[in-house]
């Protein structure tokens, strides 16, 4: 089993965007470890602020094979391919990690190089991978964002419910 984590997020109608998208992911993983959910402001274009959360599954799939099925759920959910990068999205899924694999693997870079450029992945990651280990940083998540200057990148929790359960709140 691998354990694999991910960051979600969207900005247009981004709480049914990912409240749909945990419910694609739950019914093909069947666990799921959650981060809060954070409110931040667009990075690298001016638009709305995005919603943006890391979820934690263990699997059995392999990297090219879950590549397909997160573009699947992707694409299920709007997603056009034809925008620029930095624009909005109804949704966005991203590995950021699978085990302790560093390299390239496919169509992707693990870990993801955005871990520790933006705070969006890397504080969420710390609510459910703190102890974990960057593969070529060498350094847990948890001391990653504790050297990580707060100032650069703005977000905070906000109150977000999936089926009842609380997954965050502003407090």
């Amino acid at each position: 089993m691998a354990w694999v984590t991910l960051s979600l997020g969207s900005n247009i109608d981004a709480t049914n965007q990912l409240t749909s998208c945990l419910d694609a992911l739950l019914l093909q993983f069947n666990d799921l470890s959650l981060s809060s959910v954070f409110e931040s402001e667009a990075v690298g274009f001016d638009g709305d602020n995005f919603l943006n959360m890391v979820a934690g599954i263990e699997t059995e799939v392999g990297i090219p094979e879950l590549i397909k099925l997160l573009k699947d759920i992707e694409d299920k959910h709007g997603r056009d391919r034809s925008q620029t990068k930095f624009s909005g999205r109804l949704l966005d899924i991203d590995i950021l990690t699978y085990n302790s694999l560093a390299g390239k693997y496919g169509t992707i870079n693990l870990p993801r190089a955005e871990i520790t450029e933006n705070a969006f992945m890397l504080w969420p990651l710390t609510q459910i991978d703190g102890k974990g280990k960057h593969p070529v940083l060498r350094q847990t998540y948890n001391q990653l964002w504790s050297e990580y200057d707060k100032e650069k990148q703005k977000l905070w929790p906000v109150d977000f419910e999936w089926h009842g359960r609380k997954i965050s709140s502003r407090h």
